[in-house]
């Protein structure tokens, strides 16, 4: 999973924090954020329909911002609204009305990198913190100090941040840090890409990305194909990031909020990873001591892997070897299949929001907050109706499954790729 033969500092015999660091989760759309609380997130972050740097995410409404804030406030969680980019001109119109709405909607905080936003929200929506962004690339304890004299309670850090640099910050300031611990990797450094730009005209600064990093690419050498068959196709994008391993070195060191990145990633993938980094945490805290890893998480934050995992900048900076440099197959072979709506204790069936094919004789799995997971396969499928069913083959189809165990709303089912 990740790169097992790095090292990170450690800090047995330190007094052990007793408050537990937030875990911040993305939510690319309402119903993600309702599955990323429910699975154990204190809070989400979300983009608006303006000034965030997902443009191509499903950003939200006002009055869906509203039903979000709701939904966490019954959980005790916070929602963050991301305005990252580096405005322009004629991005600043209308800004201050937008502020404005974010505070009517019981925003939390924005996440924001320009100064004349940052600015503009402390004056005009007084009531909303501004974390600054990991756009700002901050690395240094005396830029960090910089932002906290500007009235800023937390800074993202940089992704390139290690771990002896979170420490020298914590030391020198008292303020708030953010750090990314799961997700994707920028090939370029925090906040100055411009490879988009230039190939697509589409400025990853102001929520256009175009992921030109993760391209293929034909590669010469004398004007000869490297890789001649068309499949072979060269790639310069970045490993994932996973610090699931390093739970204890994170807390310890002083990070604040773990940030796992994804608001364009799945239902499935951010409750897994939500669901995973919750149970360490407590564990954790539950007994410092004795926290050991489980063999489970690691399972569990594999199935959900798009990429192979390694630990970013917190160990060493990254080599060679932390790239992909050709096509990878998927780390786990599973697909979500269905989204757990009710369960019928007497007759022992599930009632399930399909959300990928699946059939008699499959393998599946379930899977809830706080560890609730158990393995079947598919014996019996009814339709809402109950007329018996060989397979499920429409989207959003309800349909009846009868369960091993008793299951709950929301909890997630998945099938195995290419076994009945």
């Amino acid at each position: 999973m990740t790169t097992t033969d790095k090292v990170a500092p450690r800090y047995q015999g330190k007094r052990h924090r007793l408050d537990k660091p937030e875990l911040l989760a993305p939510a690319g759309n309402l119903e993600k954020l309702k599955f990323a609380i429910h699975y154990g997130a204190d809070a989400v972050y979300i983009g608006g329909q303006k000034y965030g740097l997902r443009s191509n995410a499903d950003n939200f409404s006002f009055e869906e911002m509203k039903e979000g804030v709701e939904f966490a406030n019954r959980y005790g969680a916070k929602v963050f609204v991301a305005t990252n980019i580096y405005a322009h001109n004629e991005d600043v119109e209308g800004l201050e009305d937008y502020l404005r709405s974010l505070q009517e909607a019981g925003i939390s905080a924005i996440i924001a990198a320009d100064p004349a936003i940052i600015e503009t929200a402390q004056r005009v929506a007084p009531k909303l913190e501004v974390h600054l962004s990991t756009q700002q690339s901050t690395l240094n304890w005396q830029a960090v100090q910089f932002w906290k004299e500007e009235g800023l309670p937390r800074v993202v850090l940089a992704r390139e941040t290690s771990f002896k640099d979170i420490a020298e910050i914590k030391k020198h300031v008292d303020i708030e840090i953010e750090a990314f611990i799961h997700g994707a990797m920028c090939s370029s450094f925090s906040g100055r890409c411009v490879l988009s730009n230039h190939f697509t005209d589409r400025d990853s600064n102001r929520g256009g990305c175009s992921q030109s990093c993760r391209w293929k690419y034909d590669l010469f050498v004398d004007d000869m194909p490297l890789y001649p068959e068309e499949e072979d196709k060269f790639t310069m994008g970045s490993k994932d990031l996973c610090m699931i391993e390093y739970l204890p070195e994170l807390i310890e060191v002083g990070v604040d909020s773990f940030k796992i990145e994804g608001r364009m990633k799945s239902i499935h993938y951010v409750a897994t990873v939500v669901n995973v980094y919750r149970q360490a945490i407590d564990a954790y805290f539950a007994d410092p001591e004795h926290f050991e890893l489980k063999r489970e998480w690691v399972e569990e934050i594999n199935k959900a892997a798009n990429r192979p995992l390694n630990t970013g900048f917190f160990l060493d900076v990254p080599g060679a070897e932390d790239h992909i440099y050709e096509p990878e197959e998927k780390a786990a072979p599973y697909d979500f299949a269905g989204v757990v709506l009710e369960y019928d204790a007497k007759s022992g069936f599930a009632t399930v929001q399909q959300r990928n094919h699946f059939k008699l004789g499959q393998e599946i799995e379930f899977v809830g907050p706080q560890g609730t997971f158990f393995k079947q396969t598919i014996t019996e499928i009814t339709d809402a109706e109950g007329a018996s069913l060989e397979a499920a083959r429409h989207p959003l189809q309800h349909i009846r499954i009868r369960t091993l165990k008793p299951v709950k709303p929301m909890d997630m089912m998945r099938k195995k790729i290419g076994k009945k």
